[in-house]
């Protein structure tokens, strides 16, 4: 049976074309990573307009490490300075922020800024922004995997099934994202939410990051509506 789609309870966006766009206007690349706050603030504010629940951003995959040092030296400074100046803005918006992704491996300031905004936004309970940062698919699938062997003593094989394995998985009480958005002209998902993708609707837009706003989302929204989710159905 068709089932027609509504506003999406939950908004994946793999935010891409920050580099590019420096690039177009002869700047460094990390200008686009600047600019590219609007585009966070406009997101946000589109999905708190619109009631939507959960909001992920994809800001820093396990692969961006291969990038120049130095723009991953600037990445995390500005991460920690956008979480500090915004935490006042998250707390007044009802905003709650969490993380998925491999934190460990981030800078002492940066972890603390991060923990620091969870624990100032935990009883929150209006949207949900959950932030990717030295995130992968293959990592969470691969981590969950691990984590089920750690526990196998007290796993009943016999009713183990997908619910169960997703218990182990970094997204475990966020629902699956209806739509996954990527900018830039770019149409695949790098690693993104594989196992939380298996039904997601898939939208790709020319649009840089920097210059995506609430029209351009609106936009996305509107192709959802128009599409039929069949879930394998005829």
């Amino acid at each position: 049976m068709n089932k027609k789609t509504d506003i999406p309870k939950h908004i994946a966006i793999i935010m891409d074309g920050n580099g590019r766009w420096a690039k177009k206007r002869n700047k460094n690349r990390i200008n686009g990573h600047i600019k590219a706050r609007n585009s966070v603030r406009e997101s946000i504010e589109f999905c708190i307009e619109k009631h939507i629940k959960y909001l992920s951003l994809f800001a820093f995959s396990t692969e961006n490490w291969n990038r120049p040092k130095l723009e991953v030296k600037a990445l995390m400074s500005l991460l920690n300075n956008v979480i500090k100046d915004e935490l006042n803005s998250l707390i007044s918006q009802n905003i709650k922020f969490s993380t998925v992704g491999d934190l460990s491996a981030l800078p002492k300031k940066t972890r603390e800024s991060i923990q620091l905004a969870k624990d100032k936004t935990i009883k929150n309970n209006g949207l949900n922004l959950i932030i990717a940062i030295n995130y992968s698919g293959k990592w969470d699938i691969l981590n969950a995997t691990k984590k089920v062997i750690s526990s196998y003593n007290k796993i009943d094989l016999e009713n183990f099934n997908e619910k169960t394995f997703e218990k182990y998985l970094s997204t475990y009480n966020i629902p699956d994202p209806e739509l996954i958005i990527r900018t830039s002209g770019e149409e695949r998902i790098s690693n993104f939410y594989l196992w939380q993708a298996a039904y997601s609707e898939l939208y790709f837009t020319n649009i840089l990051w920097p210059d995506f706003d609430k029209k351009e989302l609106n936009s996305a929204i509107f192709e959802f509506k128009k599409r039929n989710r069949r879930f394998g159905e005829i």
